[in-house]
């Protein structure tokens, strides 16, 4: 797998790997013209923790990597002060320089290996020797001190939080400052067994995906020097640079020692900014190696423009500040009009990119366009839900022209009142087949899809305050809904293992176009025209508008909640109905629609 050789950095010689060149048929190429992939390994890591990603990367590039001074069968200096990253900067171009003497390279670096790589990209002239920097798990530290220090002297209450949020996930850098207590605790955590059991304690990692090198306890104990060597020094005085280095940051919003609000700011410094975020945890190198060669792959065709790139990585290219969703792909069904217009409005506008489906073509046209003017890209396709067939097809050509979706919205839907006696059995199919089974099949179709990617996603269905507030008239509209309920809730368990949040949105009085067009059961032409008329008034003269509904659509899928009551008398009704459901039974014998005329 790998071909080692020695590199020295000064004083101290580097063990440099070189990873077996893995050629899908007949070799055709010297590997003289591939790009050059180098891999930095972090704490307490050595070179083995890149044996996935190599055999994946070294198909279509030179891969190396080493072990980083301290760590593995590299020397290990004795004072504190040879493991400032000033130094472990210079460890990288020292390997850069032997690698790739005439080339530039592309970085690739986990935990402390991004720390003292974002040292080495912010030194000047770095892009001379370094093509792109792939960081993950690891931040800056001039640009964290200097966002804690604009924290703490602008104490809000969102700066307070996200700084002792850090700072409570950084315990253990504290716990390294002190003398010997942190020798005996690693003595006992590094062995291989253990430390498998405690990575799958803190958040989950897989224990067979952890691989660990011989020196494992040692180099828990030498690396302690990197700790502190870097922290306090940088933290209290950091002095962030610009970065001209083209940077991707691979963003996991499960890892448990580096918050995502830690990167917040890397904006500011990075003038070239990509980014790409997924519910994967710290070990990302090891629990989802397929998952960052292609990234990296990506990246470098983009950077190198020798290769096409798909669309699902190009949309990583805008990032900047308000754009949470950056990079994010989302689906949007009902996009037409209403709530689907407005969410895919909001979703644009934080970062994503939309597929629009809809019936009504023209209408989701439109919605395209409104999007376009927040900077998004978005598709527009056909679609009507109930036909299952068409719906699975949708979903193939999303995956294969644009990518797997973070974000799939359930919200095509019809309406339908007046007395369930009257009703007709083409009225009941209809509405069950758009409003249940067509919920039921979008998150078949797409949740399939974001299981086997293995990066997580969020699924939101639309439901109804018809759910929790019975009355005669809407029994009906009422049973698809609390389907949809139900199944979200079902759904939200049967996906949390794969990180899969589902959100089940049930608005209330909201002024929307459903209002005028839904049926009314029992009435004819003329009566249900009326009918429908009043009731739109009454919508219209309660001021809830969709894009509220939409506001508290975003605020789910980042909150990942449950179940989320829409507007004050959806709130109200819903705790009525839980706590004190006779009530709801009573107001339920109120007329709403019009009864059916003899």
């Amino acid at each position: 797998m790998w071909t080692r050789r020695i590199v020295r950095s000064g004083a101290v010689e580097l063990a440099v790997f070189e990873a077996t060149r893995h050629v899908d048929g007949p070799e055709t190429s010297s590997g003289a013209d591939l790009p050059t992939v180098l891999l930095v390994h972090g704490w307490p890591d050595t070179h083995v923790v890149w044996d996935d990603v190599a055999a994946d990367l070294s198909r279509d590039a030179r891969v190396f990597a080493y072990d980083t001074r301290g760590m593995g069968d590299s020397n290990r200096p004795q004072p504190v002060s040879a493991y400032r990253i000033e130094n472990l900067a210079d460890d990288l171009f020292a390997v850069a320089d032997a690698i790739a003497p005439d080339t530039r390279v592309h970085v690739v670096a986990h935990d402390w290996g991004s720390i003292q790589s974002w040292e080495a990209v912010s030194r000047s002239g770095a892009h001379t020797r370094i093509a792109s920097f792939t960081s993950i798990s690891g931040p800056s530290l001039d640009q964290v001190g200097a966002l804690l220090r604009h924290n703490i002297t602008h104490p809000t209450p969102r700066n307070l939080g996200t700084s002792l949020a850090q700072l409570v996930s950084s315990t253990y850098t504290w716990f390294f400052h002190v003398p010997v207590i942190p020798r005996l605790f690693l003595g006992v955590l590094g062995t291989p067994q253990v430390w498998r059991s405690f990575l799958h304690l803190m958040d989950g990692t897989p224990r067979q995906a952890i691989t660990t090198g011989p020196t494992l306890r040692r180099d828990m104990i030498s690396g302690v020097r990197y700790y502190r060597a870097n922290i306090l020094r940088r933290l209290l005085f950091p002095a962030p640079r610009t970065v001209s280095v083209p940077v991707l940051e691979l963003l996991n919003t499960r890892d448990f020692a580096i918050r995502p609000a830690t990167f917040a700011t890397t904006h500011r410094y990075a003038s070239r900014l990509w980014r790409r975020d997924s519910a994967t945890g710290h070990w990302l190198p090891a629990t989802h190696p397929r998952y960052v060669a292609e990234n990296v792959r990506n990246f470098i065709g983009t950077i190198d423009a020798n290769r096409a790139v798909p669309e699902s990585f190009s949309r990583t290219r805008r990032f900047g500040p308000g754009q949470v969703f950056s990079g994010r792909l989302a689906v949007v069904t009902g996009a037409g009009s209403g709530i689907g217009r407005e969410t895919a409005r909001a979703l644009a506008e934080l970062g994503c990119d939309v597929v629009l489906a809809d019936v009504d073509i023209a209408g989701a046209h439109e919605t395209a366009r409104l999007c376009k003017e927040s900077g998004s890209a978005p598709a527009v396709y056909p679609l009507d839900v109930a036909d299952t067939a068409a719906y699975a097809e949708f979903a193939e050509t999303v995956q294969r022209t644009h990518g797997v979706p973070d974000i799939l919205v359930n919200n095509a839907g019809i309406g339908l009142s007046g007395a369930s006696l009257d009703a007709t059995d083409d009225q009941v199919d209809r509405l069950l087949a758009i409003d249940l089974r067509g919920v039921i099949t979008g998150c078949r179709e797409f949740g399939r899809q974001m299981v086997r990617r293995g990066t997580g996603g969020h699924i939101v269905n639309l439901a109804s305050a018809a759910v929790f507030t019975p009355q005669r008239g809407l029994g009906i509209y009422a049973a698809a809904k609390a389907g949809v309920l139900s199944y979200s809730e079902s759904l939200r368990g049967e996906l949390a293992e794969h990180h899969i949040g589902v959100s089940a949105i049930c608005p209330g009085l909201i002024d929307t176009p459903i209002v005028a067009t839904s049926e009314i059961a029992g009435l004819d032409a003329d009566a249900q025209f009326g009918e429908q008329t009043r009731l739109a008034e009454l919508y219209r003269r309660r001021g809830f508008t969709p894009d509220k509904v939409a506001a508290q659509i975003v605020d789910a899928i980042r909150a990942d909640k449950a179940v989320v009551p829409v507007a004050p008398e959806a709130q109200i009704a819903y705790r009525v109905h839980r706590f004190t459901p006779w009530i709801s039974r009573i107001a339920a014998r109120r007329q709403v629609v019009a009864a059916a005329r003899q």
